[in-house]
């Protein structure tokens, strides 16, 4: 789900600028929010099939998936509202513009509604892979609290590389001109490590034709399935090393027994 609301969410911004087709694009991008929406619901249906203790985590991951459903939803409205205004205008109709007033909106009306619905949007769905995320965290260290341990081990990686996994999830990363860059924490990651996840098919690259940026890097269901056995997986104490304590400055020296 969290790829999901990346993928719509980078869309959305390239098409609040490049928008030549305003019906088109409003129609697809509303079906593609609508799908986004039920596909939340889908996660809701499938948890509800296991059989679970519902302790106050389990009931916030519920309520955060029909959250994100719900924004899901709105972004749709949105869109479809914005659709039937520039339909109104083009075919001179008359419809409410608020506190019950008839008017037939003009073509600048129509535009300016439609850009203030895209930043709605935007900011409805800029958070949605980030919640999905956490989400997902909360669900999987609950479930190991009560004894539910996933089927899969997690992959030995680098703490470098489980971060920059991490960020993959969260829809953080993107490649310009062969760089990756992390957008949340304004920093550049190594190629060598996003080359070092692509070698053991944990993440993938995906066009993606936002300003400045060449390719997004999403998870690939490996990478999903690896990342999900790694929430609230135990990892093992740093070893240690205990050295003989020093001996006191001008402290007398042990005597050896003869």
């Amino acid at each position: 789900m969290a790829s999901d609301f990346t993928r719509f969410h980078d869309l959305h911004l390239r098409h609040a600028v490049n928008g030549n087709r305003p019906a088109d694009i409003l129609n697809a991008q509303a079906t593609r929010a609508q799908a986004l929406a039920n596909s939340a619901l889908d996660i809701v249906t499938r948890l509800n099939k296991e059989s679970m203790y519902h302790s106050p985590v389990i009931s916030a991951v519920y309520a955060r998936i029909r959250q994100l459903a719900h924004l899901a939803y709105d972004a749709a409205d949105h869109l479809i509202e914005a659709g039937d205004v520039l339909a109104h205008a083009q075919a001179g109709l008359p419809m409410e513009l608020g506190d019950g007033f008839l008017a037939v909106p003009s073509e600048q009306d129509a535009r300016q509604e439609i850009g203030r619905r895209f930043a709605l949007v935007s900011q409805l769905t800029a958070l949605g892979a980030s919640d999905a995320v956490v989400t997902a965290e909360q669900y999987v260290a609950e479930r190991r609290h009560y004894g539910y341990l996933p089927a899969h081990q997690p992959p030995t990686l680098s703490r470098t590389q489980s971060r920059t996994l991490l960020a993959v999830a969260r829809g953080e990363v993107t490649i310009s001109n062969g760089r990756p860059w992390n957008r949340r924490e304004c920093d550049n990651f190594s190629i060598s490590t996003i080359r070092a996840l692509e070698s053991r098919d944990l993440i993938t690259r995906e066009d993606c034709q936002l300003w400045l940026v060449d390719e997004r890097v999403h998870l690939s269901p490996a990478g999903r399935r690896d990342l999900s056995a790694s929430f609230a997986y135990p990892r093992p104490a740093a070893p240690t090393t205990t050295r003989p304590a020093l001996r006191p400055s001008g402290a007398p020296k042990p005597a050896r027994s003869r």
